[in-house]
């Protein structure tokens, strides 16, 4: 390893408490390890995105938070409280909501039953958190009565966030959100993110649009074979000529 490479390799935050902290995390799926002493926070109201190349382990970063990959070690602090090896409803109650890649809307729902479900959990869906979403995705209710499965895959995108956002989480992480999205509509997808950032929801996202999802954020990660390889600012990132050539397409 250059010296170079090690100046801008794994930098932590410094050590005061942040929302998530993720220590030395080993998992993966039955006997397979895929990561291997991953380190990873996000600060109240941080925008971080984790990028890497295919088969890094990006994906079941988030899974293991949100605790659906076979734990093996470290630890995953949540507002001070470890919640590794806890199941997903737990972790749901601890005020974190994620929204997977793929299957993550109920196709033969409604879009507002869909955002009902987003909220299970409680003994009566909550009218101002389905007021909120509507609008902050005012094309949900105008299409609250159709079936999910007929919307475009940009509108579902949205039905899942708003579905996750129905408990008003603390952290949402979101999968590859522009992933299948048509080109002009991706652009829109990262706007919505930022808005909802910006109104104080803490954001971890995975990415396949480096390069876009960089500029966007306060931090990023670049993971490489279920290890950190990098962390610094989204722009320096950016701005580093072995990220750009590694890992960015130049």
């Amino acid at each position: 390893m250059s010296g170079a490479q090690a100046s801008r390799e794994a930098r932590l935050p410094d050590d005061e408490a942040g929302l998530l902290s993720v220590r030395d995390l080993d998992a993966g799926y039955g006997d397979l390890q895929v990561l291997s002493e991953v380190d990873l926070d996000v600060q109240d109201g941080e925008y971080v995105t984790i990028v890497g190349p295919n088969g890094a382990g990006k994906s079941t970063v988030m899974k293991s938070v949100f605790g659906l990959t076979t734990y093996m070690g470290g630890t995953v602090t949540f507002d001070d409280a470890e919640i590794q090896g806890s199941n997903p409803e737990d972790i749901i109650h601890e005020g974190i909501g994620y929204v997977p890649q793929n299957e993550n809307v109920f196709a033969g729902l409604s879009v507002q039953e869909n955002l009902e479900m987003g909220a299970y959990i409680l003994d009566e869906v909550p009218q101002d958190a389905l007021d909120a979403v509507y609008e902050r995705f005012p094309i949900l209710e105008e299409r609250k009565q159709q079936t999910a499965g007929s919307l475009s895959g940009g509108q579902q995108q949205m039905l899942a966030m708003g579905r996750a956002l129905m408990l008003d989480p603390d952290l949402l992480m979101l999968d590859e959100p522009s992933a299948g999205l048509a080109p002009d509509l991706v652009e829109d997808m990262f706007d919505r993110i930022d808005r909802i950032n910006a109104d104080g929801t803490s954001v971890l996202m995975v990415e396949q649009n480096a390069k876009e999802a960089l500029r966007r954020c306060d931090r990023g990660y670049v993971l490489v074979q279920g290890e950190n390889s990098y962390m610094d600012d989204g722009d320096e990132l950016l701005g580093d000529e072995e990220v750009r050539q590694e890992f960015l397409g130049g």
